[in-house]
């Protein structure tokens, strides 16, 4: 064992970029340690989430407002005009002496009763539910009967990114060096496994890209394992940032296969893979592999390197200080999680609807800026913020600014509340989507709280107005576009 020594953290670090904290939640994958229990209960970042839940109040929908305005003109206007004809009346007939003024009286109580229209209720509980079911048809789950007509009064919509923009399936888009070995050494130096059941695969998202990679170049990771069965490995390890796994080759030999954080595995190569053969290394090939290195970091992909290295035997000690030294360079890959065939069209609806769609997540601001673009949600990066940087604005600099960004990047529970709340101080209906505990705060302070039908938790489920059955942004489209045909039937019928 070895002690690490790390710098302390600064205050206003992002959550998914903090390295010296474990959380309420947290699993731990390999490794063991001691660690100092800093906060408990309601102080706990889940503590945090639950205290921002028990904080937000419900509000009523436009139509609740609009319906409630109504009622109180109509009720003035019924007393006035009752009150009007009682007196009108007892006058036309003597005064207010003898009999008639309690006919008088009744009949003016009759005319308030009837002018009431009672129907309303009726013919906008009835329109809202067939608006339920016909939302239903299109994988738009409604919980709650009155936000039928919210979604068609909605001028922003905030979505997550992961799954609902893009597909939550990382995907290689692009390589660099030989396919066949490439695609063979990232299938072999990974713990992922196909399901054999299409391309779906178990394992970690990154890992199971190029398990899905090598199966589009014809190699599938159980043959490969069967040709050529893994004898010994040294673990994937955060420090060193890669793995290696070794393999029981042809004639006794050992094949050796690692992956990992292409400026790491590059140190420990002094050769190179190409279509020549195996060749040194030299400083002119180093740089045309960091050129690309930077040219698909750039393109906001996630790169990875392989390498691998042939024993005569197997080494005595396989431990990463003895078998990661001295490797052949292979290539490079760099993969992302694609968007959504479908949601560009839809962003394109909302523009062209008046409907201001924003990108909230906790992902890298490069990330979320490539993906942004490419969906056409913004054209500069300016148009994009972080988390931190919401954390240094008061609420009041934030609702004069809010306009400014369609981009929200490695933003926390508290972040997406403080965006949300900020529109609609400014007097927009906002609908909010989220899939996991920590949007539930978000998801309740919205106008419209939009749960994940397939990956969300039951607590998002839960405190949201409408569900997704299938994850999709372009349904959240369909369903605002419904609501605005079911909200301009209700005005209809008011105005009858």
């Amino acid at each position: 064992s070895h002690v690490l020594k790390l710098k302390p953290e600064e205050k206003e670090v992002p959550l998914g970029d903090r390295h010296n904290m474990a959380y309420m939640g947290t699993n731990v994958v390999y490794g063991r340690g001691e660690g100092v229990v800093v906060a408990t209960g309601m102080g706990t970042e889940m503590g945090k989430i639950a205290n921002l839940l028990a904080e937000t109040k419900e509000e009523k929908t436009p139509l609740q407002n609009k319906l409630a305005g109504l009622s109180r003109v109509l009720s003035w206007g019924i007393i006035g005009i009752s009150v009007f004809i009682f007196i009108f009346s007892v006058l036309q007939n003597g005064g207010f002496q003898g009999g008639h003024v309690l006919e008088m009286f009744l009949l003016a109580v009759s005319l308030a009763v009837a002018a009431i229209p009672e129907g309303i209720v009726v013919v906008v509980t009835i329109v809202l539910s067939i608006g339920v079911t016909e939302m239903a048809k299109r994988k738009a789950i409604i919980r709650r009967l009155t936000a039928v007509e919210t979604l068609g009064c909605t001028d922003v919509i905030c979505s997550d990114k992961t799954g609902t923009l893009t597909q939550n399936k990382m995907t290689v888009m692009e390589t660099y060096g030989p396919v066949t070995t490439l695609a063979t050494a990232m299938a072999l130096c990974n713990d992922a496994a196909a399901t054999g059941e299409g391309d779906e695969v178990l394992g970690e998202p990154t890992e199971s890209a190029l398990i899905r990679y090598a199966i589009t170049q014809g190699l599938v990771k159980e043959e490969l394992e069967t040709a050529t069965p893994r004898v010994g490995e040294a673990p994937f390890d955060s420090n060193r940032k890669m793995m290696s796994t070794l393999h029981q080759g042809p004639e006794g030999k050992v094949l050796q296969y690692t992956k990992g954080a292409p400026d790491e595995l590059l140190q420990k190569c002094t050769r190179i893979l190409t279509a020549e053969g195996v060749v040194p290394l030299t400083t002119e090939l180093k740089m045309q592999i960091q050129a690309e290195n930077r040219r698909m970091a750039g393109k906001a992909l996630r790169v990875l390197a392989a390498a691998e290295r042939e024993w005569a035997q197997l080494p005595t000690e396989i431990t990463p200080e003895r078998v990661e030294q001295d490797l052949i360079f292979v290539g490079l890959t760099g993969m992302i999680d694609p968007v959504r065939p479908e949601v560009k069209g839809a962003i394109e609806k909302c523009r062209e609807a008046g409907i201001q769609p924003l990108m909230i997540t906790g992902d890298h601001i490069d990330t979320a800026v490539a993906i942004a673009k490419e969906l056409g949600m913004i054209t500069e990066a300016s148009q994009a913020t972080t988390g931190v940087e919401l954390s240094a604005m008061s609420d009041a600099e934030l609702e004069k600014k809010v306009t400014e960004y369609s981009v929200y990047a490695r933003v926390q529970p508290e972040h997406k509340v403080r965006i949300v709340n900020a529109w609609k101080k400014r007097g927009q209906i906002v609908a909010m989507t989220g899939d996991g505990v920590n949007d539930a705060p978000a998801l309740k302070s919205a106008d419209i709280g939009v749960g994940m039908g397939i990956t969300g938790t039951d607590v998002s489920k839960n405190v949201s107005d409408m569900v997704l059955a299938d994850d999709n942004f372009a349904t959240i489209v369909y369903a605002v576009e419904e609501g605005r045909r079911i909200y301009d039937n209700i005005l209809k019928a008011i105005q009858f």
